[in-house]
């Protein structure tokens, strides 16, 4: 760690607490640093336990499908324009199974023939909740049709957590 590629320098293992600087190799990927969202959060400690807490919770007890879990991810992240969080779920959506070419279309405007019904209406919920803070009536029916109530809620965090990751990794400066 102790990279400076933005606004918020993330923190060298030494400028971390004891705790903090255990906990946060633990959450890397294998082999892998750890997001740089989860580094510079480390600079808020108090936060970071709680943060990931709940992180874990809505991927681990989820019950949308991993699918469905990265489009939500990559157009909440394309909306907000977030070339680091595109990156790492561009990633995260190739092991859900994605192709390369879907997750391009993700960015793209949506065009019927391309997406099921369930996830076109996945994707016109997140433009609605990234452009309007809200879903109308029309996209909600689509979505009962495709999901249970437990669904229905996970679709609005799901979104709501990859627009603040987006909006934390745009205004700290991460790169992509």
């Amino acid at each position: 760690m102790g990279e400076h590629d933005g606004r918020i320098a993330v923190p060298d293992s030494s400028e971390l607490r004891e705790d903090v600087a255990q906990l946060l190799p633990l959450i890397a990927p294998p082999g892998r640093e750890p997001a740089r969202t989860m580094a510079i959060l480390a600079r808020q400690p108090d936060l970071l336990s709680p943060f990931l807490a709940w992180a874990a919770a809505l991927a681990l007890q989820a019950v949308l499908s991993h699918r469905a879990h990265e489009l939500l991810a990559l157009r909440a992240a394309s909306n907000c324009r977030s070339d680091f969080e595109w990156g790492e779920h561009a990633e995260y959506a190739r092991a859900a199974g994605l192709t390369d070419e879907e997750i391009d279309r993700v960015a793209r405007p949506v065009v019927d023939t391309d997406w099921s019904e369930s996830e076109r209406a996945l994707l016109h919920a997140v433009d609605e909740l990234t452009s309007g803070f809200d879903v109308s009536g029309s996209t909600w029916s689509q979505l009962e049709r495709h999901f249970a109530p437990a669904a229905l809620v996970e679709i609005l965090f799901v979104v709501g957590q990859y627009t603040m990751l987006s909006m934390v990794a745009n205004a700290a400066g991460l790169p992509a």
